[in-house]
């Protein structure tokens, strides 16, 4: 056990998958899981976790396989989905726990999507936030961007090992600082951004760096995200985005089945990923692959952090979710 940055929370480690994790853990009651994504940790769950705990959840939210406090194994190929998806399942039995509510944001959405999809005996139901469910199309998304002419989307960039870490680990607070806020709902900045690369630049060219951080992120919270940064490295993080060939190929024994627990997807109106090509009609398709969904949230204003952002709206839609199952 381990001081953790927030009052309330505790940091602990165990084995589970053949890593170690580490997770943070609040409250007592029926477990919720929270997954973050990229370049995140378990800390960006802090304003859910509190509220839920409060309201009689036994909330835990790991680092992620290559972040923080837990392993990052050294092979790329260690980075799948079904090794994502493994890690959940298994930390879930290390708690003692026989069933748990799994949320995710970010690249921790796809996880949290894809332990319902292939574990509902254990996850009973499941909340995405900014990354809506993609079901496995009929071509995998390198291949198809490769198919449309593009060859500078971030997603491109990140796959040669080695060079976005290089570019990110120069000054790591400074990477955070300009992905935190150019994704973020308060940039306002016209024609900035990350999605597509300018010609001969790297992902944080086109970013911007504030001159003071915005309301919903604190110094205290930019320090605490680049210590874990500047000590585990972004090659972990990096490797789920290696992987989405690998991902698309191992998942086609599941091709077509939906997700048939109780579901939720929120993001916020400014979020850059709600402006990808496929987006809006992965939206639009949920009540066919999410049969059970109880919500589609379009919060007004906050950008790709929608639960750092707007953690005031975030919690009560979450609440009510857990609520009502």
């Amino acid at each position: 056990m381990a001081d953790s940055p927030v009052a309330g929370i505790v940091l602990k480690t165990v084995t589970a998958n053949g890593i170690t994790q580490r997770y943070a853990e609040c409250g007592s009651g029926p477990l919720v899981l929270f997954c973050h994504g990229w370049p995140e940790s378990w800390y960006s769950w802090r304003h859910q976790m509190l509220a839920a705990s409060a309201a009689g959840y036994r909330c835990v939210a790991p680092d992620m396989r290559g972040y923080g406090g837990t392993d990052s194994p050294a092979d790329v190929e260690h980075f799948t989905v079904l090794d994502m998806v493994g890690d959940m399942v298994a930390l879930v039995k290390e708690l003692g726990a026989t069933e748990a509510v799994v949320v995710g944001h970010d690249w921790g959405a796809p996880i949290a999507w894809h332990c319902a999809l292939l574990r509902p005996d254990l996850f009973r139901a499941v909340v995405g936030m900014s990354v809506p469910w993609a079901p496995r199309g009929g071509i995998d998304l390198l291949s198809a961007l490769h198919k449309m002419g593009i060859t500078r989307f971030y997603m491109q960039y990140f796959q040669t090992p080695g060079v976005a870490e290089a570019e990110f680990e120069q000054d790591v607070r400074t990477s955070l600082r300009r992905i935190y806020y150019t994704a973020s709902g308060d940039m306002d900045q016209k024609g900035k951004g990350f999605a597509v690369l300018p010609e001969g630049g790297g992902f944080l060219t086109n970013t911007v760096d504030p001159v003071s951080l915005p309301s919903w992120l604190s110094e205290a919270d930019l320090d605490w995200f680049a210590g874990e940064f500047s000590r585990a490295g972004f090659r972990g993080g990096l490797n789920w985005y290696r992987n989405l060939t690998r991902n698309w190929r191992l998942m086609a024994p599941w091709h077509g089945r939906t997700i048939n627990q109780p579901s939720m997807f929120i993001a916020g109106s400014r979020d850059g990923v709600l402006r990808f090509p496929a987006s809006m009609q992965q939206i639009e398709a949920f009540p066919r692959t999410l049969p059970g969904i109880r919500g589609c949230h379009i919060i007004d204003g906050p950008g790709h952090w929608v639960q750092q952002e707007n953690p005031v709206e975030v919690n009560r839609l979450l609440l009510e979710f857990l609520a009502g199952l």
